[in-house]
């Protein structure tokens, strides 16, 4: 009876750490615009917003886009318990934007790293193609400290303009992950510019290699799609931010997270009262605002 026991905790140790929860994800958080701060969207603004989010979710991994250094850095600073890897696209150092991938080294622990440009020439900072801007892709090799398992994980933003070039750019990348991740566990994040009514996205999906987390996750709440504008009265339903993964990974939860906040100074001086809510309670206006032109995607998943 004993030697039975000692079997079944055994197995249930096992299934355990086999079945682990992984929390990812991407979020644009917009580069640190002049322009955005004259419309109450300014980075000072929006940088504790962020990060408030994310220290509420705590997410284990998560790829942002467009951050330059000093925001990464002001990042950090309003993260505790988190440390990133990615160079920015420009000098492959510190110069402009990066795809910067988040993660908690008390979770997850950095095995390998790297970084290649979108490009003919991926090796060394590089336009590709009929490209707008420099772009760049990050990827980082983990291991899960509760389940002992390794995986890859790619950050990316393909370009804004140039249809050949993201195109070529995911042809690129699925090269990419065949050879760095080979048949290991393997995420994809990022900005994408297409949606999924696109033909690249196609080149992702028909891969054989790579699922939508979106398409296949067991529970989902996305009521909108992933580009605002910084305007909370839009609605698309195009999602330009994803989440792929490979087949060892299961989707459990899936989100666009839509959260605003509002100014701290009133629209004007009036004091609203409502006869459906108590006596007590006061209204004013504020303007609505959002923390990023982009909504984060979120996704909890399992790896086999």
């Amino acid at each position: 009876m004993k030697r039975i026991l000692t079997i079944l905790s055994f197995s249930v140790i096992v299934l355990t750490l086999s079945a682990q929860q992984l929390f990812v994800g991407t979020y644009n958080i917009r580069n640190n615009h002049n322009n955005d701060a004259q419309e109450g969207n300014g980075w000072k603004e929006r940088v504790g917003r962020i990060c408030g989010q994310i220290n509420f979710e705590q997410p284990d991994i998560f790829g942002t886009q467009e951050g330059h250094f000093d925001q990464l850095q002001d990042m950090l600073a309003l993260l505790p318990g988190y440390d990133y890897i990615g160079v920015a696209r420009e000098d492959g150092k510190k110069k402009g934007e990066h795809s910067a991938i988040f993660y908690r080294p008390d979770r997850l622990t950095l095995k390998k790293q790297g970084n290649f440009w979108l490009s003919e020439t991926p090796e060394k900072p590089s336009l590709g193609w009929d490209a707008a801007c420099r772009r760049i892709c990050t990827w980082g090799e983990f291991k899960d400290r509760k389940s002992g398992k390794r995986f890859f994980y790619f950050n990316l933003h393909m370009d804004h303009v140039g249809v050949v070039a993201r195109r070529e750019a995911a042809k690129l990348v699925m090269q990419r992950i065949r050879e760095i991740a080979g048949n290991k566990p393997a995420v994809l994040t990022g900005d994408f510019n297409v949606d999924q009514t696109n033909e690249i996205y196609s080149i992702f999906t028909g891969s054989g290699l790579l699922f939508d987390s979106y398409e296949i996750a067991r529970q989902r709440f996305a009521e909108n799609g992933t580009f605002n504008v910084f305007n909370t009265d839009l609605f698309t339903p195009s999602r330009i931010d994803h989440v792929f993964v490979t087949k060892q990974f299961t989707v459990e939860h899936y989100a666009v997270m839509t959260n605003c906040y509002w100014s701290t100074e009133a629209v004007d001086d009036e004091q609203l009262k409502s006869s459906t809510a108590p006596s007590e309670i006061s209204f004013e206006r504020h303007t609505r605002h959002l923390p990023s032109d982009h909504y984060p995607v979120w996704a909890k998943v399992k790896m086999e």
